[in-house]
């Protein structure tokens, strides 16, 4: 079995392809990982200000190419983990039957930081990100009625510092979805 997800953000070469790379690292080979973007400069590798936080952490995005989302690269993903609540609306106008599969980063890892221990279980990787997408979801009820906000910044064109604020926001919002799955 795998299991496949797609992160989208705007132009595929800093948020996505971060959430991509340390995904990939993260999980063993039955995940398929990949990215798009709604507005991607396809072809383009990995902004240099992204490459240089990952490649700090061990993390090379060697290889990377953007592309564009389409509605074929979201039906074949078992998830697509959106940037922003706009890509995640963005996703779903593109293909319908995609909303219960698709969320915000930072709203699975909020929703799979409430899960308890031992609530994901599979043989691999693939089984239990399979097993936590619906565990996840169905922690939705206990958050109903609070604000949260669910966007990563966009650092494109800005500062270092901003890079390295969107950098920390993906690396916190994955901590939980990674523990959830070796839990």
């Amino acid at each position: 079995m795998t299991f496949t997800v797609l992160a989208v953000c705007t132009g595929n070469i800093c948020r996505s392809p971060a959430v991509e790379t340390l995904l990939r690292h993260a999980l063993d080979d039955s995940v398929v990982v990949g990215s798009a973007g709604t507005g991607a400069l396809v072809g383009h590798p990995v902004a240099e200000p992204m490459a240089a936080l990952l490649a700090d952490d061990g993390f090379a995005p060697d290889g990377f190419a953007a592309r564009l989302l389409t509605p074929g690269l979201v039906e074949q993903a078992d998830l697509v983990l959106a940037l922003t609540t706009t890509h995640r609306a963005r996703v779903v106008e593109v293909v319908p039957a995609a909303v219960r599969r698709t969320l915000t980063l930072t709203e699975l890892g909020r929703l799979a930081g409430t899960l308890p221990a031992g609530a994901v279980t599979g043989a691999d990787d693939a089984a239990r990100f399979a097993a936590l997408l619906p565990a996840a979801v169905a922690e939705r009820p206990r958050h109903a009625g609070r604000r949260y906000d669910d966007d990563v910044v966009d650092p494109y064109g800005r500062s270092a510092a901003t890079y390295r604020r969107s950098y920390e926001q993906i690396r916190e919002a994955l901590t939980p979805v990674v523990s959830a799955l070796r839990a």
